[in-house]
């Protein structure tokens, strides 16, 4: 690589392509067991799905970031947080290790911190390589669109395993009219139900997004509840400590120490020793895959 080229790194949440690969498969009643008998759809998903990213977007390096606990520091923050997911399917209880385990066997960079979320590791690595790197971030939801810069995109996960939706810095300020940042803000004024945190009662995207183009942050609203109409005022005012709540759990949290060397992110080599190692694993799935994307 010269001087002058940036490396491209592909962030991957790992959880978020587990889960989809789960439930992508379990929902026809298919889970692949091994000769144990556990379930490996999740697994072989994720891994086929990975490769499939590694294949269409051409990263340099790569890593996967992960969600190690069901508690984080946002738990801490506020009980609600998450409480609303149901837990995890039986089948897909000893798939988290496993593909953990994968990855490190196919030789991904992997991370992961209790207490911190994988969206705070993505966001970290962002930080920490903004401006030295071009980034892809692989993910299924719209949280991390806060950490749209020049440089970074986000592919969003849509049908199968090679079509995304990509957002770019570029596209999110001509749709949005505000800047990435202030997308926090706006996520302060609707909460966001799958996290289980409400907002603001009774104000939805489009209000937010008014507001936020308005007066620029919660802050600014908050100086200015006196320009609004008392409808929205009463609903502010009600539920301001919620509204300052719900913006630090909006907020990815970027300041992990993530000054990983570069050479610990490269793609690994596939070749014949690596396809033995997760064929006598019993993932013949992946193999497949891994033989159609790299084959010399």
């Amino acid at each position: 690589m010269s001087t002058e080229e940036k490396p491209h790194i592909l962030l991957i949440d790992g959880m978020a392509l587990l889960f989809r690969s789960f439930f992508a498969t379990s929902a026809m009643g298919h889970y692949f067991p091994n000769a144990e008998g556990t379930p490996t759809n999740g697994v072989q998903g994720f891994a086929r799905h990975t490769m499939t990213a590694t294949s269409i977007f051409k990263p340099t390096h790569m890593a996967v970031c992960w969600d190690m606990s069901a508690h984080t520091f946002r738990n801490d923050l506020f009980d609600g947080y998450k409480a609303n997911r149901p837990a995890p399917a039986p089948e897909l209880v000893p798939q988290f290790d496993m593909t953990r385990s994968v990855s490190e066997l196919i030789g991904w960079k992997n991370y992961g911190i209790l207490g911190m979320e994988a969206d705070d590791l993505i966001g970290s690595m962002v930080e920490t390589w903004d401006g030295k790197a071009e980034i892809t971030i692989v993910k299924g939801d719209k949280d991390l669109l806060q950490l749209l810069r020049p440089g970074v995109q986000i592919a969003f996960m849509k049908k199968g395993y090679n079509v995304y939706d990509i957002y770019t810095y570029e596209r999110f300020v001509e749709e949005y009219g505000i800047s990435p940042k202030q997308f926090i803000d706006t996520k302060a004024f609707t909460g966001d139900t799958s996290d289980g945190y409400p907002g603001v009662k009774g104000i939805g995207p489009k209000t937010a997004l008014k507001l936020i183009k308005e007066y620029g942050s919660v802050e600014g609203v908050i100086e200015a509840l006196h320009e609004l109409t008392p409808g929205m005022r009463k609903k502010i005012e009600e539920d301001i400590d919620m509204l300052h709540l719900s913006r630090k759990l909006a907020e990815i949290h970027c300041a992990i120490d993530m000054n990983d060397s570069i050479e610990n992110l490269a793609i690994p080599i596939y070749d014949t020793e690596k396809r033995e190692l997760i064929e006598r694993e019993g993932y013949s799935m992946i193999v497949r895959q891994a033989d159609s994307l790299f084959k010399k």
